[in-house]
Protein backbone atom coordinates (compact mmCIF):
# COMPACT_ATOMS: atom_id res chain seq x y z
CA UNK A 1 0.00 0.00 0.00
CA UNK A 2 1.15 3.62 -0.98
CA UNK A 3 2.38 5.64 2.00
CA UNK A 4 0.39 9.14 2.25
CA UNK A 5 3.46 11.18 1.55
CA UNK A 6 3.92 9.33 -2.26
CA UNK A 7 0.14 9.81 -2.29
CA UNK A 8 0.29 13.12 -2.31
CA UNK A 9 3.30 13.95 -4.53
CA UNK A 10 1.18 12.22 -7.52
CA UNK A 11 -1.54 14.29 -6.43
CA UNK A 12 0.99 17.50 -6.74
CA UNK A 13 1.86 16.01 -10.53
CA UNK A 14 -2.65 16.75 -11.40
CA UNK A 15 -2.09 20.00 -9.54
CA UNK A 16 1.11 20.89 -11.80
CA UNK A 17 -1.22 19.81 -15.16
CA UNK A 18 -4.04 21.85 -14.31
CA UNK A 19 -1.54 24.76 -13.47
CA UNK A 20 0.22 24.80 -16.89
CA UNK A 21 -2.89 24.47 -18.56
CA UNK A 22 -4.47 27.20 -17.16
CA UNK A 23 -1.46 29.25 -17.79
CA UNK A 24 -1.38 28.36 -21.57
CA UNK A 25 -5.23 28.72 -21.93
CA UNK A 26 -6.03 32.24 -20.45
CA UNK A 27 -3.19 34.10 -22.18
CA UNK A 28 -4.42 32.36 -25.30
CA UNK A 29 -7.73 33.16 -24.31
CA UNK A 30 -7.38 36.59 -23.30
CA UNK A 31 -4.71 37.98 -26.26
CA UNK A 32 -7.31 36.23 -28.63
CA UNK A 33 -10.48 37.90 -26.97
CA UNK A 34 -8.85 41.19 -27.08
CA UNK A 35 -8.04 40.87 -30.11
CA UNK A 36 -11.18 39.37 -31.81
CA UNK A 37 -13.60 41.80 -29.58
CA UNK A 38 -15.40 39.10 -27.30
CA UNK A 39 -16.88 39.56 -23.96
CA UNK A 40 -17.25 36.32 -23.43
CA UNK A 41 -13.66 34.80 -24.37
CA UNK A 42 -12.76 37.19 -21.88
CA UNK A 43 -14.32 36.11 -18.99
CA UNK A 44 -13.48 32.73 -20.35
CA UNK A 45 -10.07 33.74 -20.07
CA UNK A 46 -10.26 35.58 -16.53
CA UNK A 47 -11.81 32.37 -15.36
CA UNK A 48 -8.60 30.75 -16.15
CA UNK A 49 -6.94 33.15 -14.43
CA UNK A 50 -8.62 32.55 -11.04
CA UNK A 51 -8.84 28.62 -11.69
CA UNK A 52 -4.50 29.11 -11.75
CA UNK A 53 -4.69 31.06 -8.40
CA UNK A 54 -6.86 27.93 -7.19
CA UNK A 55 -4.64 25.27 -8.01
CA UNK A 56 -1.33 26.51 -7.37
CA UNK A 57 -3.31 27.25 -3.60
CA UNK A 58 -3.99 23.43 -3.94
CA UNK A 59 -0.59 22.75 -4.86
CA UNK A 60 0.66 24.65 -1.96
CA UNK A 61 -1.57 23.05 0.76
CA UNK A 62 -0.71 19.57 -0.63
CA UNK A 63 3.03 20.27 -0.41
CA UNK A 64 2.16 21.35 3.38
CA UNK A 65 0.44 18.52 4.32
CA UNK A 66 3.08 16.30 3.21
CA UNK A 67 5.40 17.54 6.47
CA UNK A 68 4.92 14.84 9.17
CA UNK A 69 3.04 15.38 12.71
CA UNK A 70 5.29 17.23 14.83
CA UNK A 71 4.45 18.59 18.90
CA UNK A 72 1.77 21.07 17.65
CA UNK A 73 0.52 19.29 14.48
CA UNK A 74 -0.24 15.13 16.34
CA UNK A 75 -2.43 14.50 13.47
CA UNK A 76 -0.58 15.87 10.51
CA UNK A 77 -0.78 19.04 8.44
CA UNK A 78 -3.38 17.42 6.14
CA UNK A 79 -6.04 20.11 6.41
CA UNK A 80 -3.82 22.44 4.98
CA UNK A 81 -4.74 22.35 1.69
CA UNK A 82 -8.42 22.99 3.18
CA UNK A 83 -7.25 26.40 4.40
CA UNK A 84 -5.78 27.17 0.81
CA UNK A 85 -8.80 26.37 -1.22
CA UNK A 86 -11.04 28.43 1.15
CA UNK A 87 -8.37 31.13 0.47
CA UNK A 88 -8.77 30.48 -3.34
CA UNK A 89 -12.52 30.56 -2.96
CA UNK A 90 -12.07 34.30 -1.58
CA UNK A 91 -10.71 35.23 -4.96
CA UNK A 92 -12.73 33.59 -7.54
CA UNK A 93 -15.67 35.22 -5.74
CA UNK A 94 -14.17 38.79 -6.08
CA UNK A 95 -13.03 37.90 -10.21
CA UNK A 96 -16.75 36.55 -10.75
CA UNK A 97 -18.18 39.52 -9.24
CA UNK A 98 -15.80 42.00 -11.46
CA UNK A 99 -16.61 40.09 -14.52
CA UNK A 100 -20.79 40.47 -13.96
CA UNK A 101 -20.36 44.06 -13.27
CA UNK A 102 -18.16 44.89 -16.35
CA UNK A 103 -20.36 42.92 -19.04
CA UNK A 104 -23.95 44.09 -16.91
CA UNK A 105 -22.67 47.41 -17.68
CA UNK A 106 -21.98 46.79 -21.01
CA UNK A 107 -25.38 45.96 -21.67
CA UNK A 108 -26.81 48.82 -19.53
CA UNK A 109 -25.14 51.27 -22.18
CA UNK A 110 -26.20 49.11 -25.31
CA UNK A 111 -22.32 48.31 -25.93
CA UNK A 112 -22.67 44.72 -27.84
CA UNK A 113 -19.44 43.15 -29.20
CA UNK A 114 -18.72 41.79 -32.57
CA UNK A 115 -16.68 39.49 -32.03
CA UNK A 116 -14.37 37.15 -34.46
CA UNK A 117 -14.80 34.03 -35.74
CA UNK A 118 -11.36 32.99 -34.24
CA UNK A 119 -13.02 33.55 -30.69
CA UNK A 120 -15.06 31.11 -31.36
CA UNK A 121 -12.76 28.42 -32.47
CA UNK A 122 -10.38 29.80 -29.54
CA UNK A 123 -13.05 28.82 -27.28
CA UNK A 124 -13.71 25.12 -28.79
CA UNK A 125 -10.05 24.25 -28.79
CA UNK A 126 -9.66 25.46 -25.13
CA UNK A 127 -12.66 23.33 -23.91
CA UNK A 128 -11.27 19.48 -25.84
CA UNK A 129 -7.91 20.53 -23.71
CA UNK A 130 -9.44 21.16 -20.93
CA UNK A 131 -11.85 17.93 -21.21
CA UNK A 132 -8.85 15.85 -21.10
CA UNK A 133 -7.04 17.43 -18.13
CA UNK A 134 -10.49 16.95 -16.65
CA UNK A 135 -10.45 13.15 -17.41
CA UNK A 136 -7.00 12.38 -16.45
CA UNK A 137 -7.10 14.36 -12.84
CA UNK A 138 -10.70 13.04 -12.20
CA UNK A 139 -8.86 9.49 -12.71
CA UNK A 140 -5.74 10.46 -10.77
CA UNK A 141 -8.03 11.19 -8.11
CA UNK A 142 -10.14 7.74 -7.82
CA UNK A 143 -6.68 6.10 -7.57
CA UNK A 144 -5.48 8.31 -4.63
CA UNK A 145 -9.15 8.85 -3.26
CA UNK A 146 -7.88 12.53 -2.87
CA UNK A 147 -10.51 15.03 -1.97
CA UNK A 148 -8.46 18.33 -3.35
CA UNK A 149 -7.68 16.30 -6.44
CA UNK A 150 -11.44 15.36 -6.80
CA UNK A 151 -12.10 18.86 -6.58
CA UNK A 152 -9.23 20.30 -9.03
CA UNK A 153 -11.04 17.68 -11.98
CA UNK A 154 -14.68 19.07 -10.93
CA UNK A 155 -13.56 22.15 -11.32
CA UNK A 156 -11.55 21.29 -14.90
CA UNK A 157 -15.09 19.87 -15.84
CA UNK A 158 -17.00 23.03 -15.11
CA UNK A 159 -14.15 24.81 -17.52
CA UNK A 160 -14.38 22.68 -20.91
CA UNK A 161 -18.49 23.47 -20.11
CA UNK A 162 -17.91 27.40 -19.51
CA UNK A 163 -15.46 27.35 -22.70
CA UNK A 164 -18.29 25.45 -24.75
CA UNK A 165 -20.99 28.17 -23.85
CA UNK A 166 -18.71 30.90 -24.78
CA UNK A 167 -18.33 28.73 -28.13
CA UNK A 168 -22.08 29.34 -28.33
CA UNK A 169 -22.00 32.41 -26.75
CA UNK A 170 -19.88 33.96 -29.72
CA UNK A 171 -21.62 31.92 -32.50
CA UNK A 172 -25.14 33.20 -31.29
CA UNK A 173 -23.58 36.89 -31.74
CA UNK A 174 -21.81 35.94 -35.29
CA UNK A 175 -25.54 34.94 -35.98
CA UNK A 176 -26.92 38.19 -35.43
CA UNK A 177 -27.77 38.02 -31.64
CA UNK A 178 -25.35 40.52 -30.90
CA UNK A 179 -26.28 40.65 -26.99
CA UNK A 180 -25.36 36.86 -26.45
CA UNK A 181 -21.45 37.30 -26.52
CA UNK A 182 -21.96 39.71 -23.44
CA UNK A 183 -24.41 37.77 -21.98
CA UNK A 184 -22.98 34.84 -21.74
CA UNK A 185 -19.74 36.81 -20.28
CA UNK A 186 -22.23 37.15 -17.39
CA UNK A 187 -23.26 33.67 -17.11
CA UNK A 188 -19.31 32.98 -16.49
CA UNK A 189 -19.14 35.87 -13.85
CA UNK A 190 -22.36 33.56 -11.78
CA UNK A 191 -20.36 29.91 -13.31
CA UNK A 192 -17.32 31.49 -10.98
CA UNK A 193 -18.97 32.64 -7.98
CA UNK A 194 -21.01 29.35 -7.69
CA UNK A 195 -17.36 27.16 -8.29
CA UNK A 196 -16.32 29.30 -5.59
CA UNK A 197 -19.49 28.89 -3.32
CA UNK A 198 -19.32 25.09 -3.29
CA UNK A 199 -15.14 25.44 -2.44
CA UNK A 200 -16.18 27.44 0.66
CA UNK A 201 -19.17 25.45 1.48
CA UNK A 202 -17.52 21.92 1.63
CA UNK A 203 -13.49 23.39 2.95
CA UNK A 204 -15.55 24.95 5.57
CA UNK A 205 -17.55 22.01 6.40
CA UNK A 206 -14.53 19.55 7.03
CA UNK A 207 -12.72 22.60 8.68
CA UNK A 208 -15.39 22.15 11.67
CA UNK A 209 -14.98 18.16 11.64
CA UNK A 210 -18.47 18.41 9.23
CA UNK A 211 -19.29 14.85 7.83
CA UNK A 212 -22.12 14.04 5.67
CA UNK A 213 -24.86 11.48 7.73
CA UNK A 214 -24.60 9.39 4.36
CA UNK A 215 -21.58 8.78 4.37
CA UNK A 216 -21.15 7.72 7.99
CA UNK A 217 -24.54 5.34 7.50
CA UNK A 218 -22.06 2.60 5.16
CA UNK A 219 -19.55 2.60 8.29
CA UNK A 220 -22.19 1.79 10.35
CA UNK A 221 -23.73 -1.28 8.87
CA UNK A 222 -20.14 -2.66 8.09
CA UNK A 223 -19.13 -2.49 12.41
CA UNK A 224 -22.59 -3.63 13.19
CA UNK A 225 -21.31 -6.34 11.05
CA UNK A 226 -18.90 -7.68 12.48
CA UNK A 227 -19.16 -11.02 14.82
CA UNK A 228 -19.59 -10.11 18.33
CA UNK A 229 -20.79 -6.11 18.08
CA UNK A 230 -24.54 -6.45 20.18
CA UNK A 231 -25.00 -2.55 19.00
CA UNK A 232 -23.03 0.40 18.31
CA UNK A 233 -23.69 3.53 20.45
CA UNK A 234 -21.82 6.04 19.65
CA UNK A 235 -20.06 6.90 15.99
CA UNK A 236 -18.51 9.89 14.44
CA UNK A 237 -16.38 10.75 12.06
CA UNK A 238 -13.91 13.52 10.33
CA UNK A 239 -11.77 14.63 7.12
CA UNK A 240 -7.79 14.86 7.34
CA UNK A 241 -6.69 15.31 3.95
CA UNK A 242 -7.61 12.01 2.05
CA UNK A 243 -7.95 9.93 5.19
CA UNK A 244 -10.89 9.71 7.20
CA UNK A 245 -10.71 9.18 11.23
CA UNK A 246 -13.69 7.06 12.97
CA UNK A 247 -14.43 6.74 16.18
CA UNK A 248 -16.67 4.41 17.72
CA UNK A 249 -18.70 2.79 20.42
CA UNK A 250 -19.27 -0.65 20.51
CA UNK A 251 -21.30 -2.91 22.94
CA UNK A 252 -20.32 -6.62 23.76
CA UNK A 253 -20.58 -9.35 25.75
CA UNK A 254 -19.82 -8.66 29.78
CA UNK A 255 -18.72 -11.97 30.18
CA UNK A 256 -15.66 -11.24 27.55
CA UNK A 257 -12.41 -11.12 28.76
CA UNK A 258 -10.13 -8.67 27.80
CA UNK A 259 -8.33 -10.49 25.02
CA UNK A 260 -11.97 -11.28 23.30
CA UNK A 261 -12.64 -8.00 23.42
CA UNK A 262 -9.81 -6.21 21.98
CA UNK A 263 -10.11 -9.29 19.34
CA UNK A 264 -13.43 -7.86 18.43
CA UNK A 265 -11.85 -4.38 18.36
CA UNK A 266 -9.23 -5.54 15.73
CA UNK A 267 -11.98 -7.34 13.60
CA UNK A 268 -13.99 -3.54 13.40
CA UNK A 269 -10.65 -1.96 12.66
CA UNK A 270 -9.88 -4.30 9.70
CA UNK A 271 -13.73 -4.91 8.64
CA UNK A 272 -13.48 -0.99 8.03
CA UNK A 273 -10.41 -0.71 6.30
CA UNK A 274 -11.13 -3.44 4.06
CA UNK A 275 -14.63 -2.11 3.03
CA UNK A 276 -14.00 1.74 3.21
CA UNK A 277 -10.50 2.79 1.83
CA UNK A 278 -8.41 5.45 3.36
CA UNK A 279 -10.31 4.82 7.40
CA UNK A 280 -8.33 5.08 10.43
CA UNK A 281 -10.74 3.75 13.15
CA UNK A 282 -10.54 4.05 17.06
CA UNK A 283 -12.41 1.69 18.87
CA UNK A 284 -13.86 2.06 22.66
CA UNK A 285 -15.72 -1.19 23.78
CA UNK A 286 -18.33 -1.30 26.79
CA UNK A 287 -20.41 -4.29 28.28
CA UNK A 288 -23.94 -5.04 27.45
Amino acid sequence: MMDRAKEIKLAERGALLSIFAYVILSLIKLFVAYKGDSEALKADGFNNVTDVISSIAVLIGLKISRKPPDEDHLYGHSRAEYISSMIASFIMVAVGIQIIFEAGLNIIIFENTHPDMLTAWTALFCATVMYFVYRYNRKLAKALSSSALSAAAQDNKSDALVSVGTFIGIIGSKMGIYWLDTFTAIIVGMIICKTAFDIFKETSLTLTDGFKIEKLEPIRKTIEDTKGVIKVTDLKARTFGNKTFVETTVVVDPYLNVIESHHISEEIEKNTIKEHKNTIVHVHVEPY
